[in-house]
Parts: structure tokens; sequence; C-alpha cells
């Protein structure tokens, strides 16, 4: 029976971990294993897209976080602390602890939680162990603490049988150190009967992926390849090491682990459940009607009130298709979306902020217009309801949600925010987070940076010819519909040969050539690679309960506050709903030049 690795990264680790979700189920089935937990630093934010890829190869996922903990959260130094959840319940008391961890009075340069407050939350349902350098217990061995009494404190807040010892020995040949603390914490597992579990510490999925992860490095800690593999740099491990792979059975026996470690980590396995109650249809907040109507009634009233709009003589038609589609809409259950977005635009409006006509394929929505969402008449220019929403969408049980986007003055976002918030709950509503991506430019400059070869004059000027992402969108998914991946750098290589002939091209037999086609080549493998964190411009979520309950809520250190912790997909994939409300500064000026012409100041 293969061990299950139990100790991984993603690029979720931002700056950190290079493995896409895709890339570490490619792995676990390469090396024939059944699971593989996530244990992401501090944050669970890839859980979802990599408990979706696991599941789609039929792998068990198993989901956790590599958690820092420290005595008083304020503290710099601290601990790693790797914890499993084993169901739903343990799931949800993950997404309470990172929620803890990123509260602004525990958040100090990382999401820190004490060990004392993390034992608030278990009760049987997660799993957690210590032992690789860095956690509690090699800390104390390394500090000539009691290590045994360390072990049996954090036995006895996870609950014997929910806490293993942890053996690595990936990087012991560089690293002796690490043998030293592995043979200590075997001798801990004698005296107090802990089971030892083998684990790697993943941070790319194949050993071949080791030199792009040093680029993350270098990128994060502003430093040359050189200086990384210099050894009194602080990480050097990392540059000097291509062993934080996901290995294979043989090759954690040939690390020096033994068969009872390995097993024993099958025996955690065993442990995890399939988690049944994460992914959720979507969950509509309740909409609180007038006059003891329901959704759809209400819904249904707006409309037939909004019907003055139509032309004269054509009330018939408008009839129809808004029947049409109400049909479709509240047959997806979605009465309630249409009553919260027009609720957000009847508070513009009273306001009298200036709120945008409507945009996109929502502008073919009649009920919109008739409930003032919109300010366009689809009827009017022959706009397909269609192209905004169609029956076809819903499948496999699932509900597709509309997309509306909300364009109000963008002095005047956070107080609609606020509306909202007031509305249905504080610890309700948030926005959300995003990410950057190296891509293009970006990704090509730090490689080159990297390697310090280059002058910050020239790689300006090789990466200027580099497109932006924005402007060839429609072609670069015409290359991922064709391959199955997309890359700015492929494209202007293979689009634009001319601009690049000074530094690489691409042969007759599609391989790169040039003085700088190995740089040229690992910049394309990084791009899509997750590299920074920020708050969505747009996206607030709207929960049925407390977001915290349902979602990670990590800390935004631009605006000091807690926004959900899951990107788009992500937070529509647990049945939060997501609304865009756009803050445009055209808008602000607009608005401000009509308020001087009716003062009659021109």
């Amino acid at each position: 029976m293969n061990y299950i690795p139990l100790h991984c990264h993603s690029h979720y680790s931002l700056l950190d971990g290079l493995s896409q979700p895709e890339h570490m189920s490619a792995r676990i089935e390469e090396i024939e294993s059944t699971a593989c937990a996530l244990t992401d630093h501090g944050t669970i934010s890839g859980a979802i897209a990599f408990m979706r890829e696991m599941k789609g190869r039929g792998l068990k996922p198993i989901l956790g976080c590599e958690l820092y903990c420290s005595p008083n959260n304020k503290a710099r130094p601290n601990a790693h602390l790797p914890i499993l959840t084993k169901n739903d319940k343990g799931w949800r008391q993950l997404v309470q602890i990172v929620s803890k961890a990123n509260h602004p009075d525990n958040f100090y340069y990382k999401p820190r939680v004490s060990v004392n407050e993390l034992q608030e939350y278990l009760d049987g349902n997660i799993v957690g162990f210590s032992g690789h350098l860095g956690s509690h217990i090699s800390n104390a061995i390394e500090e000539g603490e009691d290590s045994e009494r360390v072990a049996s404190i954090l036995q006895d807040v996870f609950g014997k049988g929910n806490f293993f010892l942890e053996v690595q020995l990936m990087d012991s040949a560089i690293t002796p150190k690490q043998r030293i603390i592995a043979e200590q914490v075997r001798e801990i597992s004698k005296k107090l009967g802990i089971p030892l579990i083998a684990t790697p510490d993943a941070h790319y999925a194949t050993k071949a992926q080791a030199l792009d992860q040093r680029i993350l490095l270098c990128t994060n800690m502003h430093i040359t390849m050189e200086r990384g593999r210099s050894k009194d740099f602080q990480l050097s491990t990392f540059f000097n090491s291509d062993n934080f792979h996901i290995p294979s059975h043989q090759e954690m026996l040939d690390y020096g682990h033994t068969e009872e470690e390995l097993a024993n980590t099958n025996l955690i396995s065993d442990m995890v459940e399939d988690y049944d109650d994460i992914l959720q249809s979507p969950i509509l907040p309740p909409f609180d009607c007038p006059d003891g109507l329901n959704p759809d009634t209400y819904l249904l009233k707006l409309c037939e009130e909004g019907m003055h709009k139509a032309p004269a003589g054509k009330e018939a038609n408008y009839r129809e298709r808004m029947n049409e589609e109400l049909s479709i809409l509240q047959g997806a259950g979605l009465s309630s979306y249409f009553l919260i977005v027009a609720d957000m635009l009847a508070y513009v409006k009273r306001q009298d902020w200036l709120a945008g006509p409507g945009r996109g394929s929502a502008a073919g929505c009649l009920v919109s217009y008739l409930t003032g969402i919109t300010s366009i008449d689809p009827l009017q220019y022959q706009l397909m309801f269609e192209r905004f929403y169609n029956a076809g969408r819903n499948t496999g049980g699932h509900i597709s949600m509309p997309d509306i986007d909300i364009d109000i003055p963008a002095d005047n976002r956070d107080e609609i925010i606020q509306y909202v918030k007031n509305k249905y709950g504080q610890g309700k509503v948030g926005q959300m987070i995003t990410y950057q991506t190296m891509m293009g430019r970006r990704a090509l400059k730090d490689v080159l940076r990297a390697y310090g070869e280059a002058s910050f004059d020239e790689m300006n000027r090789i990466t200027q010819q580099i497109p932006d992402k924005a402007k060839i969108a429609g072609e670069l998914q015409e290359m991922k519909d064709n391959t199955g991946s997309s890359s700015v750098i492929q494209w202007a290589l293979e689009n634009q040969p001319e601009k690049f002939e000074e530094w690489v091209r691409l042969n007759d037999k599609d391989e790169l050539e040039g003085p700088l086609a190995n740089r040229f080549s690992q910049a394309i493998r990084l791009e899509g690679t997750k590299a920074a964190q920020s708050k969505h411009a747009a996206g607030i979520v709207i929960g049925n309960k407390p977001l915290n309950e349902i979602a990670p809520m990590v800390y935004d250190t631009k605006t000091q506050t807690q926004v959900v912790g899951f990107e788009m997909e992500d937070v529509e994939s647990i049945g939060l709903i997501k609304y865009d409300i756009l803050g445009l500064n055209f808008l602000d000026k607009v608005s401000g030049i009509s308020k001087i012409l009716n003062r009659g100041e021109i």
C-alpha cells in the first residue's frame, strides 16, 4: 500500500508553493497513491479548486492548513502546525480557525492563532501533527526545552488518536539537522506512544519543477539565484535541493523512512470521510418582501408596475416576453436575486446618485428593465434574453447564477456596500479576494531578474514587446480551447516573432532557440502561477448566515478589514452569491458636471 502525502503546498502559498491543483492531482496519480492533503501556509483559499481536481480524478482530497502559531499572536517568531480535517464538521471548524487567525487582532505579518485559541474549535474532527523543522516540537528540541512535554500538550489539545509525530527526511543530506530532529522525534514516539508519520514538504509536484519554484522565492525575497544558493542564506536548502516535490513511496524509503511511518499515513487517510456538504447549489439570502408577498409574487408585482414603460399598443408583446423570462428565472429560483439587485439600484436612485444604464448581456433582460435594474429597453433594440440567461445553463442539478453589474459613482461605492451590510447583517456581507498571476511581462521580468543577467533597461526593452493579456483575451481563449492552456509569451512568439529574434525564436519543431531561450521557456511555464492577493474591485458576497461559518475570512492588509477568502468560482461553488458593484470615476465626473449645470454655475 503506497503512502499518502500529507504535507503539501500549492501556489496558494503565495511565492512559496508552485504547484497548481491539477499538477498535484496528476502527480498523485503518477505515484499511484490514492489521496493527498493540501496544507498551504496560513490559507485554505485553494481548498475548493484542489478538491475539485482530486475528485475529478477519482482521488481523495484531504483538506487542511499549515497554521502559524504564536503564544500572543503579536510575537514575530512563530511555530508551524499542520492540521487536517476529517469530515465536513472539521472543515467548518477549520474555516472558523482560519478566520480567527486572520482577525485584525491576530494578524501580524501572517495570520496567527495560539494553541489555546485553536483548542476552542477542536472536538475530534481535526488531526494535527508536529515534528518538521519550524514546528513546536522541533523548536523545543533545538532550544533545549522539554520536547516530550510539548508533544504531550499537543496530544491533549487534539485528543488521543488525533495527533501524530511527523518525521521529515527529504533534505537530510543537505541539512543534517533534519535527521537529528527526526531521530529525537522517533524517541519521543517510543516514550509517549504517539504514532509516527512520514511526510514530505512538497512545494512543487515533480523534481523538474524545482528550478521554477526558486524563481518564486527570488521574487518574494528580492534576491538572485546566486544569493539563494549561498550557504549563509536562510532558505538556501530550496536552492540546493530538488527534493521539495511530492515523492513516491520508494523515494520516501530511500530518504530513510520506515514502512511503519509510511503506513501510518494511510491511517489518517482512512479517518477522512468524503466532504459532502462543502459544495452547494446557490443559496440566496432571504429578501424581506412587503405585504406578506413571497419573492416570486413580489417580483411579478414589480414587473407589472414597470409595464407602463411598454410603448402604446405593444403591451401584449412586452407581457409575453416578461412571462417567458419569469418562467425561466423563477423556475431556477432566482426571484430573490433580482429583488436584491433592484433594491440596491432603488437605494442608489433614492440618494440621487447617478447609476449606469446597464452593461453587457444584462441589457437583454426585460425583467431587469421593468424592475429598474437597467434603463435599456431590450425589445426596442431587439436584444436577446438568451444571451443573458437561458435554462440550458442549469445542468446536473446546478443552478447557474445571472451576472448583473451595477455601475455607480466611485465615491459612493462604500456607502452602497454599507447599506447592504445594514440590510442583511454585517457578518453576512463581505467583499472578496482576487489573485494576481504571473503572466506575460511580469513572468519574464521575474525570471530575468532572478538570474541577474539583464540590465534594467534591457529587461524593459525585451518585455515591452509582450502585449497586455487583456488586449489578446480572445486569442488566448482560442489557444486554451485548442491546446488546453494559454500563454501570453507563447502567443507573442508565434504571432510577432520579429520582435524577439534578437533573444529567442521558434524553430521548425516549435522549440525555442536563442540566447534567452531557457529564460523564455521558464517564464512560459510560470505563467498562471498565483503571485499576490488583493481585494476584488467589484465583487461583494451576501450569505444567508454569517460568512465566517461558510468561507474563510482573510485579512486585507490594504483596507485592514476581512474579506471572503475564495475567488469568484469557488465562492459560487459553496453556495454563496456574488454581486458586482463597480465604482466608476466617470460617473462621478458626469454627476459633478450635471450638478454644476443645474446650479447655473456655467
